[in-house]
């Protein structure tokens, strides 16, 4: 069991989440959108992604977008990159982290970075290098960890395989990505305890998606496993191109709902998660899948129905 009293939510929707979207959000909304997270209280934000703007085109604005934001002390800024060429368009926009990007399965990773698993890290080899001596950290993704839509369940020996590589180029964290929303409490359970024999709490990070709707189930078993930083994009947005039937992100202010009941220290304000939450379809023009902007918390209390004086029996059954 976990004897952390904390969980570190890490908040992705301005790249994972904005990716997906078919309008393109104008610039500044985004850095509105960048600068109320800071405010919310995240000590880490993945504001965009060095990408080609021909791959994903609703990123295309990233530097502008870094160079818009107020920056909150204490908040770490992250870019992810997918080659050296982004990592150095990030590093010139005054990124804090560069998160860089493999699949576990190699048909994913060819699918999603054009590349092989191989050539992917000798280019990462390359960058932690031109890295190295800065005040820039390098977390290192591992998508498709728990599974991948082409060729099913990874085993757990090449997902530590993964590590061990990252963890020789001297990346400064790890992310474990269930890219495709796959993954069962009880292998999310075994692969943490695995990874934590190679590397601190701390320095691991479990990215979930909401596909198949264990995405909170499989946070509490990773929690539980040792694990206490976790990603997640407000109102639920996000998916992967390169995923078919892949939905959203677990929801950033679902999850602080629910550590907040469980008396887990985020330091987030979720009234401010709620707020930004519900704001979010006049942005992006369509519903999110947010549960608890739509229910509000657990501890909203409404008026007692007017049914007090009333003999004429019951006026509806709820389980």
């Amino acid at each position: 069991m976990n004897g952390s009293s904390k969980l570190l939510v890490q908040e992705v929707a301005l790249r994972d989440g904005l990716q997906m979207e078919q309008v393109f959000v104008p610039t500044e909304e985004k850095i509105r959108l960048a600068d109320a997270l800071s405010g919310a209280g995240f000590s880490r934000i993945e504001v965009s992604s060095f990408v080609s703007p021909k791959a994903i085109p609703a990123l295309r604005d990233a530097a502008d977008v870094f160079a818009g934001i107020t920056r909150r002390p204490g908040t770490i800024y992250v870019a992810l990159v997918p080659n050296q060429k982004g990592a150095e368009r990030a590093l010139a926009a005054g990124a804090d982290e560069i998160n860089l990007v493999m699949s576990a399965s190699e048909t994913h990773n060819r699918a999603n970075m054009g590349m092989t698993r191989e050539a992917s890290l000798a280019g990462f080899a390359a960058i932690v290098q031109a890295v190295r001596g800065s005040n820039v950290s390098v977390n290192a993704s591992i998508a498709t960890a728990f599974g991948c839509p082409f060729e099913g369940e990874q085993p757990i020996e090449k997902i530590e395989a993964i590590i061990d590589r990252y963890l020789r180029l001297g990346v400064t964290g790890i992310t474990l990505a269930d890219t495709t929303g796959m993954a069962n409490p009880r292998q999310v359970a075994k692969t943490v305890r695995r990874a934590l024999e190679r590397m601190p709490a701390g320095a691991l990070t479990l990215h979930f998606h909401d596909t198949r709707g264990l995405g909170l189930a499989n946070v509490l078993a990773a929690w539980q496993a040792g694990a206490y930083r976790f990603d997640a994009a407000l109102g639920g947005l996000g998916g992967c191109p390169f995923a078919p039937g892949a939905s959203g992100n677990i929801c950033t202010e679902d999850l602080v709902s629910m550590a907040h009941e469980m008396q887990l220290e985020t330091g987030l304000d979720l009234a401010a998660l709620i707020d930004l939450s519900r704001r979010l379809p006049s942005l992006i023009g369509h519903a999110v899948p947010g549960q608890v902007a739509k229910a509000g918390p657990p501890s909203r209390l409404h008026p007692k129905p007017g049914f007090a004086a009333r003999s004429d029996g019951p006026r509806g059954i709820a389980d």
